[in-house]
This record gives C-alpha cells, sequence and structure tokens, in this order.
C-alpha cells in the first residue's frame, strides 16, 4: 500500500494555508511555491474542496482557504479526500478456491467465519487510521515551527505575502 504524492502536496499546501488567517492562496502560487503545474495540483484541491477541507474564494484575488479550523483538520482527512474512502485490502474469500476443497461437504464454519487474514488487515487499516486521525494540520503547523529555522518560516511568510 502506498499513498499518492498527491496526499503530501496537499498537507504541505494546506500548512501555509494556516497561516494566511481569512485571506486566500492561489493555486498559480501554491503551485509556484511546491514546484508543480496549476492543473496538476487543481486535482487535489477539488478533491479537498469537495470534503470540505478548503474553500475556494472568486475574484482577482481569489483561490483557497481553509475551510475548517486546522485543529479539526487531520491527516486522515486528507488522506480520505486525495486517496478516497475504499478499504486498503479488499477480500476476494480465494480460501473458497483451494483445490483440496469439498464443497459438498464443506463445514459451515469455513464458509461463515470470517477470513483471518481480511480480520488482521482490517486491524490494520483501523490502527493506521486511527493514528492518523490523531494528527492535526495544527499539530503539523506547531512541529514545523519548533523544528524548521526561523529564518526559513519568515522567507515562506514573505514569499507568500508578496503574491497575495
Amino acid at each position: 500500500m502506498q499513498f499518492s504524492v498527491g496526499v503530501e502536496y496537499s498537507l504541505h499546501c494546506l500548512l501555509y494555508l494556516v497561516d494566511v488567517n481569512e485571506r486566500s492562496v492561489g493555486i498559480k502560487d501554491l503551485a509556484a511555491y511546491q514546484g508543480v503545474s496549476e492543473s496538476y495540483l487543481s486535482k487535489f484541491f477539488a478533491k479537498l474542496k469537495k470534503n470540505g477541507i478548503v474553500e475556494s474564494v472568486p475574484g482577482a484575488k481569489g483561490g483557497y482557504r481553509l475551510a475548517r479550523a486546522p485543529e479539526t483538520i487531520t491527516f486522515w482527512d486528507v488522506v480520505e479526500a486525495v486517496e478516497g474512502s475504499e478499504p486498503f485490502f479488499k477480500c476476494t474469500e480465494i480460501r473458497q478456491n483451494e483445490i483440496i476443497l469439498d464443497r459438498s461437504n464443506l463445514p459451515a464454519s469455513h464458509t461463515k467465519s470470517p477470513c483471518l487474514i481480511h480480520k488482521v488487515m482490517d486491524e490494520a487499516e483501523a490502527q493506521m487510521k486511527h493514528f492518523l486521525q490523531s494528527k492535526t494540520l495544527k499539530w503539523l503547523y506547531d512541529e514545523v515551527q519548533n523544528k524548521v529555522p526561523s529564518v526559513h518560516i519568515q522567507a515562506t511568510k514573505e514569499w507568500f505575502e508578496r503574491n497575495l
């Protein structure tokens, strides 16, 4: 299982939106700062908007801003918006195709009991989901503020200020 790079781009861009408060940032500026095309980044922002994470602001100075407070936006919200809500593992019950299986004399416990592989995979996904729900955009923002040199943080703020 692998998340697409869209999750990473989305989280980075959302991080920049924390500092702009009620103002918005254009997709052109976000794309330029990240070094990707507008159309590429727009695909992810359409998904983030559809899932209520960002809202678009129309007009010449329009763009995107957070639709909710950063402490209410979890990593899982972003993953689900970008990747969708399908389960990571889809059990196809291949155990039912075993060559030695006598279908005419199959015990009910074999077909009625859950596939143990499916059960383990579901539990693993639930644990990962729980962990990603515990990490918010506000948490990420605070961690970055504490770990990234202040000169870099200031330069980033100034870059976006010039382009707002």
